[in-house]
């Protein structure tokens, strides 16, 4: 019995105060937590684990590595890493209208004078900036706080002057751009004039008259075309953001007057004078242009022995009439001195211009001289001394010409010119390494333009 009671009170089990077992009971619980979850280091391995094993496409799975990836690789920058742009203020076009000023432009820009005094304080925009015209445009770029950051003035298509504010002022720049150039071609067939066949091949004016330029030394466009002449021109169109800006020079052309054909190939020296040639280096230009207006119609030769229109007599005609509307400017046919501007006799408003020793040109029955055209004035050939009228004895408005060779009268249609100098010799290898692949455009177009005309 003693033995019984004895061993129950061995089998008893120990009394704990309670805040011992309530200590152990936190203990135990958090030791649970701490292994059912993961560690920081497993947490980013998993995230990084299930990122990588999404493949990049269906049939190519990203193959793994058994590299472990910690936390720091896969985590952000800090925020304070971040960079921070403050965005540029926004420009505002203002275009010049007709009675602007700068300060009506600046206002309209919410700007006051004193800020346009700052942008003209620098010289350049002082002198480019008084020269505005309606149509131009300004642009502005004003900070937060109200001040001018930038000016942009619109000066053509391909540059634009920019003034930006530094610390000492408004600094100029001045920015460019390259068109591109793109090689084109045309053809025609004339009926009735040359302009009405480069109208109806698709030509501008401007590109007409060039061509009649280059080849107006040899062929009088008022008296010499005939239907069935043609002409063929390869040429450069300027272009900028895929929109056509006007057109390049002429390369090459070739034109065929009743029945005779001229060619011409652009040419430009070591110093950058561009001239035309023929294929073989003889120079287009000559030292007198045979019209001294541009598409006009001969209204009279040159005849000894005409009877005069307003006398009613025999009286010589000593040049050439050339019809014209009122006010058609007159070109000087050479380079020379004037000798004389102002009223002559029957002639009325004339200009005689010398030629050096052997060469004197004379001009009459103008309506008005072109400004700076005083006697003792040099003259450039193509230079406009003044304006087709019908002043002196005269019926109706026209050009008369006269051209005298060493004080002889001559006939201006008939009488031979001198040419300019040709391509040197030495420089020829250079002129025809230059003027190939121009040549040789013309004739491919002229090839594809023909097989076009059959297969119609």
């Amino acid at each position: 019995m003693e033995a019984t009671e004895k061993q129950r009170k061995n089998n008893k089990k120990p009394r704990y105060p309670i805040g011992h077992l309530l200590t152990a009971g936190a203990l135990g619980a958090a030791l649970l937590i701490s292994l059912l979850l993961p560690s920081e280091s497993a947490i980013a391995t998993k995230h990084a684990t299930l990122t990588l094993e999404l493949p990049l496409s269906k049939s190519e799975p990203i193959a793994l590595d058994d590299t472990p990836i910690t936390a720091t690789e896969t985590s952000a920058l800090p925020l304070e890493s971040a960079e921070y742009t403050t965005p540029e203020p926004a420009w505002q076009d203002f275009t010049v209208r007709s009675g602007d000023n700068l300060s009506l432009i600046f206002q309209r820009a919410g700007l006051n004078d004193r800020v346009m005094y700052e942008v003209i304080a620098n010289k350049e925009a002082s002198d480019s900036l008084k020269r505005l015209h309606p149509g131009q445009v300004l642009s502005f770029q004003v900070a937060a706080d109200g001040k001018l950051d930038s000016l942009k003035y619109q000066t053509n298509r391909l540059s634009h002057e920019l003034y930006r504010r530094t610390d000492t002022g408004f600094e100029r720049d001045l920015i460019t751009r390259t068109p591109d150039l793109i090689t084109a071609f045309r053809h025609a067939d004339i009926n009735s004039s040359l302009f009405l066949a480069g109208q109806s091949a698709g030509m501008e004016p401007s590109l007409i008259m060039e061509l009649a330029n280059i080849f107006g030394w040899d062929i009088d466009f008022a008296l010499d075309i005939r239907a069935g002449d043609s002409f063929s021109v390869v040429y450069q169109e300027r272009y900028l953001d895929g929109e056509k800006l006007d057109n390049g020079a002429i390369l090459a052309a070739e034109f065929v007057n009743q029945g005779k054909k001229f060619r011409a190939v652009r040419y430009e020296d070591e110093k950058g004078n561009a001239h035309y040639y023929t294929p073989e280096g003889d120079s287009m230009r000559k030292e007198f242009l045979r019209t001294p207006v541009d598409f006009a119609r001969i209204s009279s030769h040159f005849n000894l022995r005409r009877k005069h229109p307003v006398l009613h007599s025999i009286r010589a005609h000593k040049g050439t009439d050339y019809a014209a509307s009122r006010g058609t400017p007159i070109r000087a046919t050479g380079d020379g001195k004037v000798i004389h501007a102002g009223r002559k006799g029957g002639y009325g408003n004339a200009v005689i211009i010398q030629h050096g020793q052997t060469y004197r040109t004379l001009y009459a029955h103008m309506s008005k001289f072109a400004r700076g055209v005083r006697n003792g004035s040099r003259i450039k050939q193509g230079q406009i001394i003044g304006y087709v009228g019908s002043t002196g004895l005269a019926t109706g408005p026209h050009l008369h010409y006269e051209f005298y060779v060493n004080g002889a009268v001559r006939n201006p249609v008939t009488v031979p010119l001198p040419k300019a100098n040709a391509i040197a010799r030495s420089e020829l290898a250079r002129f025809h390494a230059q003027t190939s692949t121009a040549l040789a455009a013309l004739e491919d177009y002229q090839r594809t333009s023909q097989l076009a005309q059959l297969g119609r």
